[in-house]
């Protein structure tokens, strides 16, 4: 499944904020993210933060696009879309 995020990085504490609708991209997930956004670092940790949520191995979240965007595609395995917050 492909999932939008909207990243606001550098934040106290990594969390997921909830949904939000993106005029560019929909209906996005909304995370703060406590990693900077510098060289990849808040990437590997948007990554590595759902993975963990999600309860599946950081492999099984992909970026597909949006690198250097605060709007991020990411895919994700279709079973743990069940374990996204609802809203």
């Amino acid at each position: 499944m492909k999932l939008a995020v909207k990243v606001t990085p550098g934040a106290s504490r990594s969390e997921i904020v909830g949904w939000e609708e993106d005029p560019h991209a929909g209906r996005v997930l909304k995370l703060r993210i406590a990693a900077p956004p510098v060289e990849g670092k808040a990437n590997k940790e948007v990554v590595a933060f759902l993975a963990k949520k999600l309860g599946v191995p950081k492999s099984a979240v992909t970026l597909l696009h949006g690198d250097s965007s605060r709007v991020k595609l990411l895919q994700i395995p279709d079973a743990a879309a069940e374990r996204l917050p609802h809203g």
